[in-house]
């Protein structure tokens, strides 16, 4: 079994983080995708991160209809700040023979190297890395699969911000996570 670990703040969720999940499905012929919801992100201020609680259920409503997606509450159960280390670790132990690939932006690849036991990291899981215009040229070495996946210019913060301003999120996000913030007023 191959298995796809996008974890993330997801405050919102949004298209963005879908495409990707969708695009490395299918271009690394994963059985399945897990989204994993931080906690506390370890960094991250969390003045503007709404309760995990709140982000877990709009990743489960927007997840809902692919039967290649899931959700894990690991992050959440375990409480405090979220490394990725640890989550690895017990993805691994409730799937022991599957091999993992560690989604994320190549944004990101600078920041690795600093990672809480990032050789534990790379011995767990691939990293796959989405290229990002202007990121990651350098990178090397076997633990990195670069893909290609499409850009779409969203991002949680944007959709904050159009929240506080009381514009319009639709098309940026899911419509059942549009109707979840404006139920639970989320973001003003």
């Amino acid at each position: 079994m191959k298995i796809g670990i996008l974890g993330g703040t997801f405050n919102p969720i949004h298209y963005g983080h879908l495409i990707l999940g969708e695009q490395v499905l299918g271009q690394l012929k994963l059985d399945r995708v897990i989204f994993v919801p931080t906690f506390l992100p370890p960094h991250k201020s969390d003045k503007e991160v709404i309760s995990a609680k709140h982000r877990l259920m709009m990743i489960q409503l927007a997840v809902k209809a692919n039967k290649h997606f899931a959700v894990s509450d690991v992050e959440m159960r375990r409480k405090g700040k979220s490394y990725t280390v640890d989550t690895l670790r017990q993805i691994k132990k409730k799937f022991p023979s599957a091999d993992l690939f560690f989604i994320c932006g190549s944004d990101l690849v600078s920041e690795i190297p600093r990672w809480k036991d990032v050789d534990e990291i790379y011995k767990l899981a691939k990293f796959v890395l989405a290229k990002r215009p202007g990121f990651g040229k350098r990178l090397s070495g076997e633990s990195f699969l670069k893909i290609n996946v499409a850009q779409v210019d969203i991002s949680s913060s944007s959709i904050r911000d159009l929240v506080k301003q009381g514009r319009s999120i639709l098309y940026l996000t899911p419509y059942v996570v549009v109707k979840y913030i404006e139920k639970h007023k989320l973001y003003r």
